[in-house]
């Protein structure tokens, strides 16, 4: 059983930057794939990246070269670093965790309340 929360967000003009924090509960945290996922209003929830145990990564196509996500299992945390944000960026952000291959989305078990990123242009 894993227990995730997030904080870090906040509302930022265009342009700006923002650190989302996952922090997890667990001994075993290190051996999840964890994952970013995002849902503005009226659309549906958006894989936006997610790490492997073995620190292997994925990014949506829409955030490569502007997020960066990371973790530090000695904190079991998870970090994403999110530069140049743009309007479409705002959405309410989730981390989650899996067991299983980190490009599954259906795979993500666990998940966070959410934390809210807003973007003003």
């Amino acid at each position: 059983q894993v227990q995730l929360v997030e904080s870090g967000g906040g509302l930022v003009e265009a342009g700006a930057s923002l650190r989302l924090s996952c922090a997890a509960s667990g001994r075993t945290f290190g051996s999840y794939a964890v994952g970013w996922f995002r849902q503005a209003p009226g659309k549906k929830r958006e894989f936006v990246t997610a790490i492997s145990w073995q620190f292997r990564t994925y990014y949506v196509d829409s955030v490569k070269g502007r997020f960066a996500i990371s973790r530090d299992n000695a904190k079991n945390t998870v970090y994403l670093q999110m530069d140049s944000l743009r309007p479409e960026d705002t959405a309410v952000y989730y981390c989650a965790a899996s067991h299983g291959d980190y490009r599954d989305y259906g795979g993500y078990t666990f998940w966070g309340q959410g934390t809210q990123v807003t973007v003003s242009s």
